[in-house]
């Protein structure tokens, strides 16, 4: 698949394809969470990454904490953002600054993920 293929691809993101962008873009297995900040929420693309020997995650709890917060986020019906901003963000992780992107939610799925 070509970098465009994969940045216009709609439908739900695998953890594959997350990582892929990340090696792609940053050369590194970033870590990612999700954030809640005042009645928002936010995926951070963390200064941590796997390929680090003080990264505190084994390759398989890497691959596990992937496959939920990927599960979440399609769950949220977020793919789309969260794939066009992985491949497009001019900022880039550094030590002790998150990236955020604050996601969207449809209406409807809002008051599932927000307390």
């Amino acid at each position: 698949m070509s970098e465009s293929g994969a940045t216009s691809r709609q439908g739900p993101l695998s953890v594959e394809e997350v990582v892929a962008i990340l090696r792609r873009r940053w050369q590194a297995s970033y870590d990612l969470q999700l954030v809640q900040r005042r009645g928002r929420l936010y995926l951070q693309v963390m200064w941590a990454y796997l390929e680090q020997q003080s990264f505190p995650l084994s390759a398989d709890e890497y691959a596990d904490r992937m496959e939920e917060l990927v599960g979440a986020l399609n769950g949220m019906g977020v793919a789309g953002q969260v794939r066009s901003w992985l491949s497009s963000t001019n900022d880039r992780p550094r030590l002790g600054k998150a990236m955020n992107l604050a996601l969207e939610l449809p209406p409807e799925r809002a008051s599932e993920f927000l307390l």
